[in-house]
């Protein structure tokens, strides 16, 4: 649907729905998409951020399956502007955690499934709308050594050919679809910095040449088409566990000469460490420490140095130093919860996010992400279409 005075497209990612087969992302949209639109946009368009897994993507890719896929969605007065292409099989009721980045983008596997969620978003994308694919970082920061150079090259390269096919979208389509790298804690790329300096030092330099060559272009005319089709995937639960501002972090990425493809608006949990209620805390996060997704803590200390634990269990079993002062979980809760108790979250980061939006309107995508609503505690568990509805309500309310 469309919010504030910017216009922006807003909708929720359809990860937060379990689903094996094309069969069941169609339940999922007629069981949870559709009743929220009726409830927010019963008179206009609402638009979906579609999660397809590689298998589902590949049902898609099968003739005539995508033209009836539009054609679903169109009846049901639904469009696609986003896809989340950075899960690439299963996504729930087993454990994820690091295998969320796998297959990484050293793979050809990486590659052919961001080309078919490329294919399958031209075909179903609105006419004047660009659309955008999130993608991983790269790789799990585990994986792969800061000094393989021979990975580094190959990933670049396989970011290159996915620009080449947008390019030519582009070009013969009219279709305008950008790659959105999403920085995460642990990530290859995971923080600002990261991601920054990989556009400029490898797909500005001999990424540019590269695609100059398969594009027959210039070198300056391919570096103008990586900064149209490689953009960012801005999550705020993510800068916020990196403690970074999400203010600081917008500035950067333009003065790289980077682009802001999507917002993906989210909180994490936060946990001060200085007061009298530093063990109840402490105590509290052990509901939320549970085996499907990857729950990375980072903590800050009173001199400013970071310390990252892999997964809460770590940070757990690990009693915070003398100097801690605040951790910070990548644990996705509920836009519209801040407490009470112990435990607090990271929205003050969206609302940072939200207030340079407002000053300048630097994208037009935003996509709720809270998919962690199968493992949240009792108390944070209501109808799911009721907490889509009260999340995306909020975003509207504080934009």
């Amino acid at each position: 649907m469309i919010a504030g005075h910017n216009r922006l497209h807003l909708s929720y990612c359809t990860n937060i729905h379990p689903s094996s087969g094309l069969a069941a992302v169609r339940d999922n949209l007629e069981r949870y998409t559709v009743p929220v639109k009726a409830r927010l946009s019963p008179e206009a368009p609402f638009g979906v951020g579609l999660r397809l897994s590689a298998a589902e993507a590949q049902e898609l890719m099968v003739p005539g399956a995508l033209e009836a896929f539009r054609i679903f969605l169109d009846q049901r007065g639904l469009y696609v502007f986003t896809m989340n292409g950075f899960p690439y099989g299963a996504f729930h009721g087993q454990p994820v955690k690091a295998q969320v980045h796998a297959p990484d983008w050293r793979s050809e596997e990486r590659v052919q499934y961001t080309l078919h969620l490329a294919r399958i978003l031209a075909g179903l994308l609105p006419s004047g709308v660009n659309g955008g694919i999130s993608t991983s970082p790269l790789s799990y920061r585990g994986w792969v050594a800061p000094d393989d150079e021979g990975a580094w090259e190959v990933m670049t390269s396989n970011i290159v050919r996915v620009v080449e096919a947008l390019a030519r979208m582009h070009e013969q389509q009219g279709v305008l679809i950008h790659l959105d790298v999403e920085p995460e804690p642990d990530g290859l790329l995971e923080c600002t910095g990261d991601l920054v300096g990989f556009f400029q030092e490898r797909l500005l330099q001999g990424g540019a040449r590269e695609l100059a060559q398969r594009l027959g272009e210039s070198v300056e005319a391919a570096r103008a088409r990586m900064a149209t089709h490689v953009q960012v995937c801005f999550d705020t639960c993510h800068a916020a566990v990196m403690y970074e501002s999400p203010a600081e972090a917008l500035r950067k990425y333009e003065a790289a000469g980077m682009r802001i493809g999507k917002v993906q608006v989210s909180s994490a949990l936060r946990v001060d460490l200085t007061g009298p209620d530093r063990q109840k805390a402490i105590d509290a996060l052990h509901v939320y420490d549970e085996s499907t997704y990857l729950h990375q803590v980072v903590q800050r200390s009173h001199d400013g140095r970071l310390v990252s634990f892999r997964d809460l269990n770590d940070a757990l079993a690990t009693a915070p130093d003398a100097g801690a002062c605040e951790w910070r979980v990548h644990f996705h809760v509920p836009l519209f919860w801040d407490g009470p108790g112990p435990l607090r979250s990271t929205r003050e980061a969206i609302l940072e996010t939200f207030g340079v939006l407002r000053e300048r309107p630097f994208t037009q995508h935003l996509e709720v992400e809270t998919y962690t609503w199968d493992v949240l505690p009792p108390d944070l568990k209501v109808s799911l279409s009721d907490s889509i509805e009260r999340e995306l309500r909020w975003v509207q309310r504080v934009l």
